[in-house]
């Protein structure tokens, strides 16, 4: 867990509008990025994987096949989760291990993954949060979106390795409870966070879960989407494909 915790550590670094620079990499800043981004080909992230792709918005966008969406016999059920998580002997199943994963103070953590203390700040909403019982983990793609973006039907293997993906640090996001639920199941098309400040990578986020797991958008989602991208000229989006 503590591996995963630090590649979460850079949230929505890769996602977000930020100088890539050879060194660390700080939190989403409005800069110009690598000269080779503007070409609209991959480039490679400083350390990262052979398999990372990194794409200026508008061509990520481009990259995401566009198929009417399919509701008919969605069941959140489907989706199993939370599973043990990346440690199955520390008491913390997937969703617990990612808030511990998220915290700006580190709470204390008891038998059971109990947590105590600790802060967290909601990124929805830039709202700091004191008390673990009002975060939700959601998933930024939600599950019903998920199910309608599928270009074929998935196995339950793949829609619970989904479910509860740590491999990444975008699929999964602490936030308030109060703004995950205003969320529900929209799409950019339909919904945004209500902190303004962090729509281009929301945006980025969305775009780049969308392609890590091969899911299609459909036309009102991808106008939503290019009318972000209008506003965000120096986002950039990076992912690499799920197993």
């Amino acid at each position: 867990m503590i591996t995963n915790m630090m590649r979460r550590g850079l949230p929505a670094l890769l996602l977000a509008t930020l100088p890539l620079l050879p060194a660390s990499l700080p939190a989403a800043a409005d800069s110009t990025p690598l000269p080779e981004a503007a070409t609209g080909a991959p480039v490679p992230l400083p350390g990262a994987g052979a398999l990372e792709q990194v794409l200026p918005l508008f061509d990520a966008i481009d990259r995401l096949p566009v198929a009417a969406e399919h509701r008919e016999g969605y069941d959140r059920r489907l989706y199993k989760h939370w599973n043990k998580g990346l440690n199955a002997t520390d008491g913390c199943n997937t969703r617990k291990e990612v808030i511990l994963s998220e915290a700006v103070e580190a709470p204390q953590v008891a038998d059971r993954c109990a947590l105590t203390g600790g802060s967290w700040l909601s990124k929805y909403d830039n709202v700091t949060v004191t008390d673990a019982a009002r975060l939700d983990v959601d998933h930024f793609v939600p599950l019903a979106e998920v199910y309608d973006s599928e270009q074929t039907p998935w196995s339950p293997e793949r829609r619970e390795a989904y479910a509860n993906d740590q491999d990444s640090p975008d699929t999964l996001i602490a936030v308030t409870a109060a703004s995950n639920r205003s969320k529900a199941d929209k799409d950019p098309a339909e919904w945004l966070p209500t902190d303004a400040t962090y729509h281009c990578t929301y945006a980025a986020t969305w775009v780049g879960t969308k392609l890590r797991w091969g899911l299609a958008a459909d036309e009102a989602e991808r106008d939503a989407l290019l009318g972000l991208a209008e506003d965000c000229p120096t986002t950039v989006v990076a992912y690499e494909p799920a197993p």
